[in-house]
């Protein structure tokens, strides 16, 4: 078996199930598909424009709608306006879209319905911070929080603080309305709340929390900033003002893609192992990999090669260097260098939205020669990884992978293959 080509098609497998086409439209048919008020659909995220064309199929009379999605992720609609704003570092088009959502929602009644549709990406493209707190104020927190190491929960933490439709008060402007969300997750856990700062569901942080987080990241605030926190600590939203009719589905998650792909590894014959949902350090976890699959090698634990490793979740990158490159190229970097050719093994990390970090690539492939390539050439992968520059290890190498947007995220995939 062609490990490269086995590989790919296990990312495509992957990738093609987190896609919402038919899982939002089983979701959906819980719904009534015509009542007698309004129905607003609205959207973010990196699936926000796919969710739409679906979500728009089903309903019947008049609908209006807007969604949010980053550049290049739009695709054609009929009646729901599509609005393409920056990711991963918020811009003055994702806060247009927040007021024009907000003013679409306002004198709402309990005949009316709100239908939401979210996806990861969600945070940084729905971005409305309170009035006396300006864009470029959010906008250098996010850059100082990517670059920190810090979670994804702790991240959205503190955006959901700094927010006037985050953290559920998206759900309460629609209120008396029912909300019906509709969420193809990215996130560890797959917890409402943290997917895309749950605009629709009902805040289960404090501020002392986001406050912790600054300070354990050593992020800057202005005073502003630093006022704002300490004049909303004693105050608390009233989630009982929500309907009891709001719903939350998740339709696609990162472990069905995981799923996904362990049913394709087993039609070829390749045993699938699955780790399930990781976080941390790139590069730290990229070593427990590497310990894995050498215990395989080795000692047949935790079962026999032919097999593949199969991991998700959301790794971090603790940013000290100044090269190129996400969280994946990262992981594949550090693994690289761990197994420094060990024969018969190949690996593949990308993320399922077709974008590793903020760079064009979904990610790379490490081969059985990846290593010894790489010193051919002069390329050092200690002095890579140091300067957290993954991408140009890998384009120098001709192993970056790149598929463009797949208006779907499900997050990192990571997969293994050990042949011998």
């Amino acid at each position: 078996m062609n490990p490269e080509n086995f590989l790919k098609e296990l990312f495509n497998v992957a990738v093609q199930k987190a896609h919402p086409d038919d899982g939002l439209l089983t979701a959906l048919s819980v719904v009534a598909k015509k009542i007698n008020g309004r129905t607003i659909i609205l959207g973010a995220g990196k699936g926000a424009a796919a969710m739409a064309a679906v979500a728009e199929s089903y309903f019947e009379g008049d609908i209006e709608g807007v969604v949010v999605t980053p550049y290049k992720h739009g695709c054609p609609t009929k009646t729901i306006e599509v609005i393409e704003a920056a990711h991963p570092v918020p811009d003055h088009a994702g806060q247009v879209v927040a007021r024009k959502m907000l003013a679409m929602v306002e004198d709402l009644t309990a005949n009316d319905r709100v239908i939401f549709l979210v996806s990861g990406g969600g945070s940084s493209l729905l971005v409305l911070p309170p009035e006396v707190i300006e864009l470029s104020e959010k906008q250098f927190i996010n850059k100082q929080l990517l670059r920190s190491g810090a979670s994804i929960d702790e991240i959205n933490c503190v955006r959901k603080k700094l927010s006037q439709i985050k953290g559920g008060r998206l759900a309460l402007r629609c209120a008396p309305a029912t909300v019906h969300t509709f969420a193809i997750s990215d996130v560890p856990g797959d917890s409402p709340s943290v997917i895309a700062s749950g605009p629709t569901v009902p805040d289960d942080t404090r501020i002392d929390d986001a406050r912790e987080i600054l300070a354990r990241y050593n992020i800057q605030v202005s005073d502003s900033v630093d006022l704002y926190l300490d004049e909303q600590s004693c105050r608390q939203p009233d989630w009982a003002t929500l309907p009891e009719t709001n719903t939350f589905t998740t339709i696609r998650t990162p472990q069905m893609s995981l799923d996904a792909a362990a049913e394709y590894a087993l039609s070829k014959g390749i045993r699938p192992i699955i780790l399930g949902d990781l976080e941390g350090e790139s590069r730290e976890v990229a070593k427990v990999h590497a310990g894995i699959t050498r215990q395989i090698i080795k000692y047949d634990q935790p079962c026999k090669a032919p097999c593949v490793i199969l991991s998700g979740g959301e790794t971090t990158v603790t940013v000290k260097g100044n090269g190129r490159g996400g969280r994946n190229v990262e992981f594949l970097l550090s693994l690289t260098l761990e197994l420094k050719g060990l024969k018969g093994v190949s690996a593949i990390a990308c993320d399922t939205d077709g974008i590793d970090g903020t760079e064009d690539n979904a990610g790379a492939i490490m081969l059985e020669n990846t290593y010894q390539r790489a010193l051919l050439k002069q390329m050092n992968p200690r002095d890579y990884l140091e300067n957290n520059d993954g991408y140009c290890f890998f384009n120098g190498l001709d192993a970056l992978i790149f598929t463009g947007p797949t208006r779907t995220n499900v997050n990192d995939f990571r997969a293994i293959f050990i042949q011998v």
